[in-house]
């Protein structure tokens, strides 16, 4: 029904690619390990199924700007069946001349033919998996991944128009130090990615059991773990890259530095985008999530009950919200927290006149981290947190 409601106008589209050659076991994706590529195949016939039924529920009006692999890993795709599933994305959906699409990229998987199908099929965006360039920390994750290997896929995909580079790096992995940390920055601004993201690693296994086999006693403590983000974000700044939000960093000239610096910049459950990109996002796979004005749907994450719903000519939706005015108040507020650090209550509440939030008692969740001084509230109201890791909690209260 979100779907069926949606306004004429762009929106996005993500694909979830639940495969991965071998785990690595930082990973808190939804993923599987396959030694095989018929899965894969199998994968791909139910995904176009869900791409023609969605299809069929869409309004007229409705047009791609953006499409975006993820998983798992997308580059695990063989060229051809790559080319043949944004062909019959193509077919069934009205995708813009200027759409944008972005793959998520495992440097060790790329090949000259593998560039060459996503130059073919218009892919323009790049976002490498690099997390480190250590090879003691990579072993100790289970991603063997020389510099080098990184460093090819970057001048594949310039060869081939794709000059839009994004790198995600993590601290908080095994044998990191600040040391480790600047090397790391220093060799990774050689390529001169235009975005890059420094993600914490969150070590939860009881929830992912491969992570049980990461050495706990290897891990930095919480004392290391933010010497670590306080030194690669200064390595960073120092080469010229700008924070945005919570731990992105961007080139002056970005798009999303100047949504940043023009109080525009968005965030979705996918991460930050510039306010022109801030569309409805159709989420397609096991897994994957769709997020409309409406609120939020989840496909299921069970490959059995994917197929089984698809066979049955069902939508493959697991759960969903739908979206409250108190809802949206406290996604404003959360959102701008994150954008900018920063929010004032009175102007986000005062476009939701019927949200039931109260003042007095966001007040009182925030007192403890005021004592604290990780939060100030000057006199028009405006409540700021004097540091970007401090923001995820100001915005949890």
């Amino acid at each position: 029904s979100c779907m069926a409601a949606l306004p004429a106008g762009p929106v996005s589209l993500y694909l979830h690619i639940p495969f991965c050659a071998k785990m690595c076991w930082f990973c808190g994706c939804h993923t599987r390990v396959t030694a095989r590529y018929e899965p894969v195949v199998d994968y791909l016939d139910l995904l176009r199924t869900e791409i023609n039924l969605v299809s069929t529920h869409l309004p007229a009006g409705v047009t791609v700007n953006h499409i975006h692999f993820g998983g798992g890993s997308p580059t695990l795709l063989q060229p051809d069946d790559f080319i043949g599933l944004i062909d019959h994305l193509r077919t069934r959906f009205h995708v813009n001349a200027d759409v944008n699409i972005a793959v998520e990229m495992d440097p060790r998987q790329i090949t000259p033919e593998k560039i060459k199908a996503y130059q073919q099929s218009g892919v323009n965006r790049a976002s490498l998996g690099v997390q480190d360039i250590h090879d003691d920390v990579m072993r100790a994750i289970n991603r063997v991944q020389p510099f080098e290997v990184t460093a090819r896929t970057v001048d594949l995909c310039r060869a081939h128009g794709m000059n839009d580079i994004n790198m995600d790096l993590i601290y908080g992995l095994p044998h990191q130090t600040p040391d480790t940390m600047r090397r790391t920055i220093a060799a990774i601004c050689t390529l001169a990615p235009n975005r890059l993201a420094l993600f914490g690693y969150a070590h939860v296994p009881w929830m992912k059991k491969h992570m049980r086999l990461i050495v706990e006693e290897d891990l930095p403590d919480s004392g290391t773990r933010y010497d670590l983000f306080e030194t690669g974000s200064a390595c960073l700044v120092d080469q010229g890259y700008v924070p945005v939000g919570i731990d992105h960093f961007a080139t002056a000239d970005d798009a999303l530095t100047l949504s940043l610096q023009s109080g525009q910049l968005k965030r979705n459950f996918q991460g930050y985008v510039p306010a022109a990109e801030d569309l409805p996002i159709i989420g397609l796979g096991v897994s994957s999530i769709s997020q409309t004005p409406f609120g939020y749907a989840q496909n299921t994450p069970h490959m059995p009950h994917y197929r089984d719903a698809l066979t049955a000519g069902a939508l493959p939706t697991a759960r969903g919200h739908t979206m409250t005015e108190d809802d949206r108040c406290r996604r404003a507020i959360i959102e701008r927290l994150m954008c900018d650090g920063e929010v004032t209550l009175s102007h986000i509440m005062a476009q939701y006149p019927t949200a039931r939030l109260d003042p007095a008692q966001l007040d009182r969740d925030l007192a403890p981290l005021m004592t604290d001084g990780l939060v100030t509230q000057s006199p028009d109201g405006t409540i700021r947190v004097r540091h970007r890791l401090a923001i995820r909690p100001v915005a949890a209260r």
